[in-house]
């Protein structure tokens, strides 16, 4: 019944949902305060219990990474192109590979493609697509340079430009949408098999492990369920980790482990940036949507209600670094983090879309799609709340009800969920250690003897992550709850 109102009225519903998810965020941080006159009790073991959650993801996260660290470091030392170059179709195996840029510095796109060039993959079964903007002033210079410098090394060499078009969202979707059409045509011109391509999904700033076009020919001569898998490596924000200031340091390193961390969550991973899946399968869901911003989870959510519960993310267990959002100067830095961050965040857009897929979408089992859409709504409505439950929660209670700050519970509230998080802060001995093995040595410039002084910043991480991941968050949610959509903002590159 729901269902058919749904679909009856999908605009009504759609801007319901986009008004009602971020009301729960906003309830979820306001909590403390409004029912602390009511009953503090009850927000105190909501408090405690909240802690204690956090405890167990903090926990589940050190596994993860962990097991995630070690399994990349026995993957790079695997020969992929060698278990496979005799396979009967590892010649019928062509990797699609788009770029899509905008206003991107050519410094930055020529490392990218030289760092592709790397690869131990047979690059004449390799098509490389620059994805330009039309409204790019200088598309078609960047092109011809890039097209002149590179296309005697991969001889699939396409630059494609994309014209927004009415109902088109400015954006890396409409871009890789417009790009990708272009490629399977190209690819049927060329009579190569379809049933064996890949495309990927390759952020501008993206260097892929070597070893990455051989690990995925193997899942694709391998997995017999290529066609419902997204393949996902490991996103390391490390390129210019040495660089950045040290508070975008912390944020861009936790943010590396946690990306780490879920390859070796399966249930819980979606693609994420940088991600590949068959091409066939892209052309069955007629692409990437193009009147969308996050693409990512939308894509793996439109091929999700398109072909059923079997389609997942499978991990490679191979590094994809990536620059660290980066400008001209602290405070600019600082700027332009956050406003990445702010177009993560933004993904919260796209709960409304996943919520109509759940209830229309009857021929995937329910608890499928109901697991899939609570993992979803914990993701994003945790993101701004955690930290002010976290932070200031239990010692908002007392303040608000004296009366119950003199009881035994509101006197120790504070106390006991600051003992619990200070026992997840041993996870921070995990981050170190793996954070420390898989970024590159440290330069000239960063001397020894301050090494020490970089970690003990790290106790300044409850004000960073207010300003650079709670506010950020909240930001996209209130914009979502206001009805300001949010424009996409290409992340600065130096």
């Amino acid at each position: 019944m729901f269902a058919s109102f749904i679909q009856r009225y999908p605009k009504t519903t759609q801007r319901f949902f986009e008004i009602a998810i971020p009301s729960v965020s906003w309830m979820l941080i306001t909590l403390p305060f409004w029912l602390s006159f009511i009953n503090p009790e009850v927000v105190g073991y909501i408090l405690i219990t909240f802690t204690v959650y956090w405890f167990y993801k903090s926990f589940s996260l050190a596994i993860s990474a962990i097991k995630s660290f070690l399994t990349l470091q026995a993957h790079i030392r695997v020969n992929w192109l060698e278990r496979i170059r005799h396979h009967p179709n590892f010649s019928n195996v062509h990797h699609v590979i788009i770029i899509p840029e905008y206003k991107e510095p050519i410094h930055i796109l020529k490392r990218t493609i030289e760092n592709l060039a790397k690869t131990d993959f047979p690059k004449e079964r390799i098509i490389l697509v620059i994805a330009t903007e039309e409204k790019d002033p200088d598309s078609n210079k960047t092109g011809k340079i890039l097209k002149k410098e590179f296309s005697q090394i991969f001889q699939h060499f396409l630059v494609t430009k994309h014209n927004l078009q009415p109902g088109e969202i400015a954006g890396k979707s409409s871009n890789m949408a417009h790009a990708a059409r272009l490629a399977y045509d190209y690819a049927q011109k060329q009579n190569m098999p379809i049933e064996y391509m890949t495309i990927t999904s390759c952020d501008a700033d993206a260097l892929l492990h070597p070893l990455y076009l051989s690990c995925l020919t193997e899942h694709v001569l391998t997995d017999p369920q290529r066609k419902f898998h997204f393949y996902q490596g490991a996103i390391l924000f490390y390129s210019n980790i040495w660089r950045i200031p040290l508070p975008n340091r912390f944020m861009n390193t936790l943010n590396s482990i946690w990306n780490l961390a879920a390859l070796s969550q399966p249930r819980r991973l979606i693609n994420f940036s940088t991600y590949s899946l068959m091409l066939q399968t892209a052309k069955d869901v007629d692409f990437w949507s193009p009147d969308i911003i996050p693409e990512d989870y939308h894509m793996f959510f439109k091929v999700f209600f398109a072909k059923g519960k079997d389609v997942q993310t499978v991990p490679i267990f191979l590094p994809v670094l990536v620059d660290a959002a980066e400008s001209k100067g602290f405070f600019k830095t600082f700027i332009n983090q956050y406003e990445q961050s702010k177009r993560w965040a933004w993904g919260v857009s796209d709960i409304p879309y996943v919520i109509h897929g759940v209830l229309t979408h009857r021929h995937i089992p329910f608890w499928n799609r109901l697991r899939r859409l609570m993992l979803l709504l914990e993701h994003h409505i945790l993101w701004p709340t955690n930290w002010f439950l976290l932070t200031i929660g239990g010692y908002i209670p007392p303040l608000i009800n004296p009366a119950f700050g003199r009881t035994t519970f509101g006197f120790q509230l504070a106390q006991i969920s600051s003992t619990i998080l200070t026992l997840s802060t041993i996870v921070l001995l995990v981050v170190f250690y793996i954070d420390w093995k898989l970024k590159s040595p440290k330069p000239e410039y960063v001397k020894n003897w301050t090494l020490p002084f970089l970690y003990l910043q790290w106790f300044t991480l409850p004000v960073i992550a207010f300003f650079l991941s709670a506010l950020p968050g909240l930001d996209a949610h209130t914009r979502l709850l206001l009805g300001k959509k949010l424009e996409y903002r290409v992340t600065e590159k130096v």
